[in-house]
């Protein structure tokens, strides 16, 4: 049986795993899980990860679910090039700081503005609340001045001279706001030359097919298809991001 991943491609997570396994020449079946939609809560779904979140990984008989999890699994069962997760202690400690460091440094509060600018409006049917978002981009920028003014201030990645899962997992994370029109990297220089040096690592055309979805507009009959589940997502959005 192929490997099975389970991924919706507008999580910055999941994009990370479809990216490392495209990249990499890893082969897998891809099983679309739409959150929108609340397939992640469908008994089907449920039996491969009954914490009902994706991504999550299949491979044979063996169930896996978080991403870093996911990409360290990925990354030790095939044969992947020793930049991603280097082999010297020193290095692969740098990795696994900023992986540990990335879920409420920049993952959550990244998130949190996307959530503000697209996925709330999308199922409340109300405009964007201007001073909740400036709220929630204030505090995405001690992560941003972080990397910017010290992290990057003496090396081209974030954890080694090459890339790395560290900049895999930033690079899905902080395009989540910029997607949907909050130019994060414009105040920080070092940041997008970054993202530029990341993206040019990737393949610019790996990244578009990764991005494709989160970068266009929301079909708005989405939103209307299942009322119940929309009021329940707003409410559920309006709880994290008060």
């Amino acid at each position: 049986m192929p490997l099975e991943l389970f991924l919706d491609l507008y999580s910055p997570p999941c994009r990370a795993i479809y990216i490392f396994a495209r990249k990499n020449g890893i082969p897998f079946e891809l099983r679309p899980v739409e959150l929108g939609r609340g397939e992640h809560l469908k008994p089907e779904f449920l039996k491969v990860n009954p914490l009902g979140k994706v991504p999550a990984l299949k491979d044979g008989d063996f169930l896996l679910a978080e991403s870093v999890a996911i990409l360290l699994y990925l990354n030790r069962k095939y044969q992947v090039a020793a930049h991603w997760y280097p082999t010297e202690l020193q290095a692969r400690a740098r990795v696994d700081e900023y992986l540990a460091w990335q879920h409420t440094a920049v993952q959550l509060p990244a998130t949190n503005v996307y959530l503000c600018k697209s996925l709330l409006p999308h199922f409340s049917g109300q405009p964007v609340d201007p001073a909740r978002l400036d709220r929630l981009l204030e505090k995405l920028k001690p992560a941003l001045r972080h990397l910017d003014q010290e992290v990057l201030a003496t090396k081209p990645f974030l954890a080694t001279e090459q890339l790395s899962l560290a900049d895999l997992m930033a690079f899905t994370e902080l395009m989540q706001p910029t997607a949907v029109g909050c130019d994060i990297f414009q105040d920080w220089p070092r940041l997008a030359a970054w993202r530029a040096r990341v993206e040019a690592a990737l393949g610019p055309e790996l990244v578009q097919d990764a991005h494709r979805l989160v970068l266009q507009p929301r079909d708005p009959r989405d939103a209307q298809q299942d009322p119940k589940l929309a009021q329940e997502l707003v409410q559920r959005l309006l709880e994290r991001l008060s």
